[in-house]
């Protein structure tokens, strides 16, 4: 089969398409024929530093990947030849708190990821595909989508008479706001693109803020709300803007700290004073999948993809996510 590997620190043009022998599954595994990979904002951060991250050379990259299952190892009962399937970020979070274990399981960093024609998992860290999603939208759900689950749905538990806060339109950001908006709650987005706010409004965004124009964005918020901030900020900047998601939260809000895309520091007295409780997020169990799925089937939800690539252009993928136009995912056809 032919894969892709990181094998240097030297980026994404040193990434090397290689073959290596077709997988086979052992007991409780199951070998997936990789369809599509969506790339993540952590996937490039792998590809252009491999080094501080601890990954061995070489290791196939990308945690998101759909496809149907060729062949199962002894024991396996969830899945047959010939389902669609997505495999987990994490292969070894079934339900319940993440752990240290869970953690060692992640897929394009510390395991071998799915950028490649076959890919072999754990029964456990498989889910499938809802019927009305080609592989394509389904490979886009694993990190990105979940990751705003978790924070819209668990972390959140949003509703209808809740105002969600979303900042930029990356992959997290599109999603958060298709699962806000259909539980009912109301969206504020955040972007420097006019012409980007304009989608979001069409995806049901009831106020836009271009940060560019509003610097103060945060204060913007606290007049869209009546003084009273929202009950849930999707925070994917990081130090940068965590201090203004602060003051735009409400009194008793929540915050989904999911990026580090910005430096900076930030002041812990403010998140004090407004008894907010401030959560890191980091993908989420096979459970919250499922769960996510159900709502997506119900909904009828489509992912929305910015572009798609052939498994040849994979670098050229990387390359498009690093120059940051994109508006929603970022897909290799496989």
């Amino acid at each position: 089969m032919r894969a892709f590997e990181i094998v240097s620190p030297d980026g994404i043009d040193a990434l090397n398409l290689a073959e290596r022998d077709d997988p086979a599954p052992g007991p409780g595994q199951v070998v997936v024929r990789i369809r599509a990979s969506s790339i993540n904002y952590r996937d490039l951060a792998t590809v252009r530093d491999p080094e501080p991250r601890g990954i061995p050379y070489p290791t196939i990259p990308n945690s998101d990947g759909a496809g149907e299952v060729v062949a199962i190892g002894e024991g396996v009962t969830r899945v047959a030849p010939g389902d669609r399937v997505m495999g987990t970020f994490f292969q070894r979070w079934v339900d319940g708190p993440i752990t240290a274990d869970a953690m060692a399981s992640a897929m394009g960093g510390a395991i071998d990821g799915v950028l490649a024609e076959f890919t072999v998992l754990s029964e456990d860290g498989i889910v499938a595909i809802p019927e009305h999603l080609s592989f394509e939208e389904a490979a886009t759900l694993p990190c990105a989508a979940l990751t705003a689950w978790h924070a819209v749905a668990e972390l959140g538990a949003i509703g209808k008479d809740d105002t969600v806060l979303l900042l930029g339109t990356g992959g997290v950001s599109i999603f958060a706001l298709q699962f806000a908006v259909a539980r009912g709650a109301r969206v504020i987005h955040t972007s420097s693109s006019a012409e980007k706010l304009a989608r979001v409004e069409d995806m049901g965004a009831a106020h836009t803020i271009n940060y560019r124009e509003t610097p103060d964005w945060d204060a913007a918020v606290i007049d869209a709300t009546d003084g009273q901030g929202v009950d849930l900020v999707v925070e994917v900047g990081g130090a940068g803007t965590l201090q203004k998601s602060v003051e735009a939260v409400r009194i008793g809000g929540r915050i989904g700290l999911i990026g580090v895309l910005t430096g900076g520091e930030i002041n812990p007295t403010p998140m004090m004073r407004k008894s907010v409780r401030l959560q890191g997020i980091y993908v989420g169990s096979r459970r919250m999948f499922e769960d996510m799925n159900r709502a997506i089937a119900e909904h009828q939800l489509r992912p929305v993809i910015d572009k798609t690539f052939e498994f040849e252009d994979a670098r050229a993928a990387y390359h498009h996510m690093a120059g940051a136009t994109h508006f929603g995912k970022i897909v290799v056809r496989v």
